[in-house]
């Protein structure tokens, strides 16, 4: 006799929860002590106060880590206006004939730092 594969898969369907439930009952009638409980941290008991401490530090890490961020782009900001103030004076200084190399220079400086106060500012 040839079974048709909807027929197969129902039978599969029908008798699964019948070995299942079977095998939950015997496993009910065990004693509780017997049952083998899974701890995620082995050798280590459930403390919720080191998991806030931790969260705590990290958090404290992460605000001592931006206020550090927050002073590197003042400074280099502060050094961007400088430089381009520098720039300004050395290019009225000059005139179409003359570019001094020191003028290529402070520009290419203040392009520099501006990639990187650009940078910073977008890892905020």
């Amino acid at each position: 006799m040839r079974f048709k594969p909807f027929a197969l898969t129902l039978l599969l369907v029908l008798t699964t929860p019948a070995f299942l439930v079977r095998s939950f009952a015997q496993a009910s009638n065990q004693n509780p002590a017997q049952i083998p409980r899974l701890n995620p941290n082995p050798g280590l008991a459930p403390d919720d106060r080191g998991d806030e401490q931790r969260a705590k530090m990290e958090k404290e890490i992460a605000k001592k880590a931006n206020r550090e961020r927050q002073a590197q782009l003042q400074r280099d900001t502060d050094n961007l206006l400088k430089l381009a103030n520098e720039l300004k004076q050395s290019v009225d200084k000059s005139n179409e004939n003359t570019l001094s190399l020191d003028v290529v220079k402070k520009a290419e400086e203040i392009e520099r730092l501006a990639h990187n106060v650009k940078e910073k500012m977008k890892a905020n």
